[in-house]
């Protein structure tokens, strides 16, 4: 939707265990014989100042990659964290800047965003690296245009907002024909886990499409508070096997951690 702003919500526990499994995945990818052709669908801008105005009007870091930051994280993170630390709060790495650091100088990428603001930030972010390419438009139909060249992998990494149910309607839709279209592919989708749960039944769609791996963790909502989500997956087709296991234990290892308060 033209009208969501994820600097609102960066940084907060369904980035960290997003990001966390994203690190983990594309360090997979990265290290396979084959050059990466990397795209996202919703890139938003990514980096982003976890102190500035738009960041604190919710404060949805600091219980996510901000506690982490300042205690002991789960061993399973700490490559991402590693790499967040070195950031610092002011320069907190979304998707594109996780794939931009971690992808190799042989991989090319595609980033589509379609929000004017985000789009603008986005290209200031990227600016200077002549492996990106950044498009304003329609993430899911600009994305299946798209082919690997010979020899290439390509990573595919859907991030919508789920601000409405026409978020998983267009997902359900498009997937089926992404696996198509890229049959051997490392097609990554994030979904938010709801208090409701009404991903219920989409994952379970999902895991009939093919070989997916979908792992998620949960965190503790207090009653009477305003977040529908209580928790975060990652669908992801095509992941190599070592990667999995790392994936789990990152998964474990947040909800544990999580349910200490």
């Amino acid at each position: 939707m033209l009208s969501y702003q994820h600097g609102f919500h960066a940084g907060n526990r369904a980035d960290v265990f997003k990001h966390a499994v994203l690190d983990t995945l594309l360090r997979a990818a990265a290290a396979g014989p084959r050059p990466i052709f990397y795209v996202e669908t919703h890139s938003g801008r990514g980096r982003y100042d976890l102190t500035n105005a738009q960041a604190r009007k919710r404060g949805e870091s600091d219980d996510g990659v901000i506690a982490l930051m300042k205690g002991k994280a789960p061993k399973p993170l700490s490559g991402w964290m590693e790499l967040v630390n070195a950031r610092g709060v002011k320069d907190y790495p979304g998707s594109p800047s996780l794939a931009q650091t971690l992808l190799p100088k042989s991989a090319r990428m595609v980033l589509f965003e379609l929000h004017p603001q985000e789009n603008a930030a986005l290209n200031e972010a990227m600016k200077g690296d002549d492996r990106i390419r950044i498009q304003k438009a329609d993430g899911y139909s600009g994305a299946l245009r798209l082919a690997p060249r010979a020899g290439e992998r390509m990573v595919v990494l859907v991030d919508p907002s789920y601000e409405t149910h026409r978020d998983i309607e267009a997902l359900a839709l498009w997937t089926p024909k992404a696996l198509k279209r890229w049959p051997d592919a490392l097609l990554i989708l994030w979904l938010p886990l709801f208090r409701d749960g009404r991903e219920a039944e989409f994952g379970e769609y999902l895991a009939t499409l093919g070989d997916a791996m979908i792992v998620g963790a949960r965190w503790p909502v207090a009653t009477g508070t305003e977040s529908s989500i209580e928790g975060s997956a990652m669908v992801a087709y095509g992941a190599p096997a070592e990667a999995r296991a790392k994936c789990e234990a990152i998964a474990s290892s947040l909800e544990h951690y999580w349910a200490q308060g």
